[in-house]
């Protein structure tokens, strides 16, 4: 027959371990990058490019995002985007609703639907 404080010492510590695991591996889960997709119908292209488009970039950079593409979009499957896509790299969702309410990318976006309008949403990274 097993000691009982052996049988209840192994159970411990693999309870720690799996605790350890779980920790972990919900601080690599907070780490995960947020992925930020627009959908923009341009009405004015030229102006869209020259007044809004590098404000907006700049924005970006201040506070830590990185364009990753943009353009046109192609269709694999189902409809196809309405206009100008874009996908953007965050470090997490915090710091994407930060550059989003920011003054700089505010100034920007009131110019920017001038000459088109918005859809964006965000998705996560995965490991």
């Amino acid at each position: 027959m097993s000691n009982p404080f052996a049988i209840a010492a192994a159970a411990m510590v693999a309870g720690i371990g799996i605790g350890g695991f779980g920790v972990h591996s919900l601080k690599a889960h907070g780490n995960l990058p947020v992925y930020m997709i627009e959908d923009n119908t341009v009405r004015d292209p030229d102006a869209f490019a020259k007044e809004f488009a590098p404000l907006a970039r700049e924005s970006l950079k201040m506070y830590g995002g990185r364009y990753l593409g943009g353009g046109s979009g192609v269709s694999i499957d189902g409809d196809p985007p309405k206009g100008r896509v874009v996908l953007v790299r965050w470090e997490s969702r915090e710091q994407m609703i930060k550059w989003r309410h920011s003054p700089e990318y505010t100034r920007a976006r009131t110019i920017g639907e001038r000459h088109g309008s918005f859809r964006i949403f965000a998705v996560d990274g995965v490991n």
